[in-house]
């Protein structure tokens, strides 16, 4: 069976900081220049098909097989629909709820803002926490989750855990990548994901909007 390598996370997590993170390393990433660079993102996507791959793999119609000696980035609600067939690699990163639905309303239009309000944070923490017992339940799937707070505050430590799962990071040259001037969504509270997997259909919508908000869908 074959295997695909894939970073993955919540949108806004730290995914394009952990793929500039193995390029720095020389470990082969694939993405192209379907999403440009911009005030959110200033170095870049690091995205197939402006990020819009999740819906080519619910279609079934990503190649595969055309990245396998590659990491892609594949955001974590893609995860819920990869090929039965393939076993996967995945870096998924984890970052402060409230960080994140910050960071996404800071891309979001005004009406899109007003509209979610605070509805998307319960089924933001949901789906990082069903994705993750997902791939607890599926031996397709080996993992690492790598926290994006504490790789932007204590690089080191968090890079060799890294490194104990993808032996070919450069732990020196993969501290130079990483801006704690880009880190601008700073909140306090601690996480406090709500526990209980199941989405109810209505929150599934809500994460579509988001999705189709950011350009993913």
């Amino acid at each position: 069976m074959k295997t695909n390598h894939i970073v993955s996370g919540l949108e806004r997590s730290g995914t394009s900081l952990m793929m500039q993170i193995l390029e720095e390393s020389n470990v082969p990433v694939s993405y192209d220049n379907s999403r440009l660079p911009d005030e959110h993102n200033p170095k870049g996507y690091y995205e197939l098909h402006s990020g819009k791959i999740i819906k080519e793999i619910e279609s079934l119609s990503f190649d595969f097989d055309r990245y396998s000696n590659s990491y892609i980035k594949v955001t974590c609600f893609g995860l819920l629909n990869l090929p039965k067939n393939r076993k996967y690699k995945v870096i998924y990163m984890v970052r402060n709820i409230d960080e994140v639905v910050e960071s996404s309303k800071r891309m979001m239009s005004e009406i899109a803002r007003k509209k979610l309000g605070n509805k998307i944070k319960t089924p933001l923490a949901k789906l990082n926490n069903h994705v993750l017992e997902y791939m607890d339940s599926d031996d397709r799937f080996t993992y690492t989750i790598i926290n994006y707070n504490n790789l932007i505050n204590n690089p080191e430590e968090e890079l060799k855990k890294l490194k104990e799962f993808e032996n070919r990071i450069d732990i020196e040259k993969s501290i130079r990548v990483i801006n704690p001037e880009l880190y601008r969504c700073r909140k306090d509270s601690r996480d406090n994901e709500d526990k209980k997997y199941q989405l109810t259909d209505k929150e599934k919508e809500v994460i579509k909007g988001r999705l189709k908000e950011l350009g993913y869908l």
